[in-house]
């Protein structure tokens, strides 16, 4: 904890703090909930974040933060004013007993109270000490955490309800951190400034404001906002009304025990194993017990995001584990039902199984492919986005269109309920055709609403559909050797057309047959045409997901018409790994960080280049005895290790920023 008297001296006090670290900066008569300081200086998604009298800043603006404090300093000394300057606190994780949930400190307590090992410590939601008005030179106090922090708030209040970031009930007293939050704006620093709702964040003029703050604080019960604000305010009927009831409260239970949302996501991920291996069994106790420990690893999964916006712990780590456990607890399960199956009454289920591991992929593929491509797009608006913002005011009607979606948690109880009462083969009936039915509504919305948007894609965006594109060599060189101009519909109807292709020409010619090894070629050359240049048409981001599809869908088809003993199981493993990448790719582009090395994208053969191999695999192999399965095996083994070697290198050691799904979108 450092204070300073004017702006000279945080100057001084921000040349000490290494700068490494992340600083935070209060006003000393800062008036507020424990929470609205919460969201201002813990949170470590954004390079600055503000509200009233209260600026963190990240190390990557630590030297816009210096200079425009130097500025001020300038300022000061040529009019000679010093009063009302903050202070600059260096962060630092803090311990559960020393943590922002304390109780607020009473009314005309100093600006700064003793901490442990002698720190300091701001005395959070009080009013500062008499003396401590506008102009005053009294030395203020702030602090930071490096705990993660909580996106803008959507609480439970009504929208008329809320205040921006950074007002008050009365307009309050001019502010040097208010400066200095502009400044940084100014030098194109983005400054983060959450949505309080009913939280204040004040710097009173007078006493009279001051006491009037003060009120407005004691009358919002601050823990209970922040319980609401852990919640997605945009999230599935399941969710919403069925879990996310108790789960905050198991979240507040764990935040308060120093549980981490990294850990209740491995517990989820467990529970859903022990699930998986239940289904396995084949009985109808253990079917029963499947679907129980199928729920309940579902609300460990979203306690952890409650958890993680609650306590304020966000990091891209987790976001990333949370998506591919996700999708890791989904697939085990379908493998469980599928050796449940086998074991139950002899029912091969795994093509079943393998299916809809493809659909629910090539789904999550249109998703992130559409949200990249208008993820910064100018002039985003369309006919159908101005109908789907009408149905949204219609209340029944956003309930509906989530549910159709067939969102994570309505699927998991589907499945949940169809093991527990039905059979393994009834379940992945229901849940093919519910997937194909939401994967057809949510592409036919997206398809009309890049039609009939006028916008301009961007190189970022372009970029990014490249990384998911998952190209490798043979279609570089096609790519390098068939340059094009930009073309408003040339690259999806290539990739359509080399999906089309391959996925006919294996499904006519059958299991054995060069003829698939020939569509395969061709499918490759198709899809160097479609990425020889930036994709930025309207509906360019359909190529990845036709990519995802003519890869798994050949493999889907090659095994299922092997009848080679063992060729599912191995197919399913290879497309798990497979995905497992693809999944990988998304959360490093959403992170920031681009996608994985080129080397290992070549090193794997890009989706082209596995296609080719797996049907030249079919065509030689289809003679003997095991040797599909084996050349299967082989190669989800050797993609396996490649990819998970180098995905938790980079996790583990990358240091990429805070990311988190707050969005709660529906589909």
């Amino acid at each position: 904890m450092r204070t300073a008297n004017d702006a000279a001296g945080v100057t001084a006090e921000l040349a000490a703090v290494p700068a490494h670290e992340r600083v935070a900066l209060v006003d000393p008569r800062f008036v507020g909930h424990v929470h609205a300081l919460r969201l201002a200086l813990t949170d470590p998604r954004f390079p600055a974040a503000a509200v009233r009298g209260a600026l963190s800043v990240q190390p990557e603006a630590r030297t816009a933060l210096a200079r425009a404090v130097t500025a001020a300093a300038a300022t000061a000394r040529t009019s000679g004013s010093g009063g009302g300057a903050p202070t600059a606190a260096p962060a630092r994780a803090l311990g559960p007993a020393e943590s922002l949930e304390r109780e607020t400190a009473p009314t005309g307590v100093p600006a700064t109270v003793p901490g442990r090992a002698g720190q300091a410590r701001p005395p959070l939601g009080s009013a500062p000490r008499p003396g401590a008005d506008a102009g005053g030179g009294d030395a203020g106090a702030a602090s930071s955490a490096d705990a993660a922090a909580h996106a803008s708030g959507e609480y439970a209040e009504s929208r008329s309800r809320t205040r921006p970031s950074g007002t008050a009930a009365a307009p309050g007293a001019h502010s040097r951190v208010d400066d200095l939050a502009a400044a940084l704006d100014a030098e194109g620093v983005p400054v983060h400034r959450p949505e309080l709702g009913v939280l204040v964040a004040a710097v009173p003029a007078d006493a009279l404001s001051r006491a009037k703050a003060q009120d407005a604080v004691d009358a919002v019960d601050d823990e209970r906002v922040r319980l609401r604000s852990a919640v997605k305010s945009r999230d599935g009927f399941f969710t919403t009304f069925c879990i996310s009831p108790y789960s905050r409260y198991i979240a507040r239970w764990c935040a308060r025990r120093g549980l981490t949302p990294n850990q209740v996501t491995t517990a989820s991920l467990l529970t859903a194993l022990i699930a998986a291996a239940c289904a396995a069994t084949g009985t109808r106790p253990g079917f029963v017990s499947a679907g129980v420990l199928l729920i309940a690893s579902f609300v460990l999964d979203c306690t952890d995001g409650q958890l993680a916006r609650y306590s304020l712990q966000y990091s891209t780590l987790g976001a990333w584990l949370d998506a591919t456990f996700d999708r890791a607890k989904e697939y085990a399960y379908y493998a469980g039902l599928a050796l449940g199956a086998a074991r139950a009454d002899g029912d091969d289920v795994w093509a079943l199984a393998l299916g809809a591991m493809v659909l629910q992929t090539c789904r999550h593929v249109v998703d992130f492919a559409f949200n990249e491509a208008n993820h910064d797009a100018t002039g985003n608006t369309s006919p159908t986005a101005a109908l789907s913002g009408r149905l949204d005011s219609v209340g029944w009607t956003v309930w509906v269109r989530r549910m159709i979606v067939l969102p994570i948690g309505e699927r998991w109880a589907m499945i949940a309920v169809l093991t527990a009462f039905t059979t393994p083969r009834i379940t992945f009936y229901v849940l093919l055709v519910g997937c194909a039915l939401a994967a057809c509504y949510t592409t036919a919305g997206r398809v009309l609403r890049s039609l009939t948007r006028r916008a301009e894609r961007t190189d970022r965006a372009a970029h990014a559909l490249a990384e998911l594109a998952d190209t490798g060599p043979l279609a570089e060189l096609v790519a390098k050797a068939a340059p094009r101009g930009p073309s408003s519909y040339l690259a999806p109807l290539s990739a359509a057309l080399g999906a089309a292709a391959v996925l006919a020409g294996t499904a006519a010619a059958g299991f054995g047959s060069w003829v698939p090894v020939g569509c395969a070629v061709l499918y490759a050359v198709l899809a160097g045409v479609a990425v020889a240049a930036p994709l930025k048409g309207p509906l360019d981001w359909l190529v990845p997901p036709l990519f995802r599809a003519a890869e798994y869908g050949v493999i889907l088809i090659l095994v299922a018409c092997s009848e080679v003993n063992g060729a599912l199981p191995a197919a399913f493993g290879l497309i798990a790994a497979v995905a497992y990448h693809h999944y990988d790719t998304v959360y490093r582009i959403r992170g920031g960080t681009g996608a994985p090395p080129h080397l290992l994208v070549r090193a794997i053969g890009g989706h082209e280049g596995r296609t080719v191999a797996v049907t030249a695999a079919a065509a030689l192999l289809h003679h003997r005895n095991q040797g599909f399965t084996i050349a299967l095996t082989a190669l989800a083994a050797a993609l396996a290790l490649a990819v998970l070697t180098e995905s938790i290198r980079f996790w583990v050691s990358s240091g990429a920023p805070a990311v988190h799904d707050e969005t709660g979108e529906p589909a």
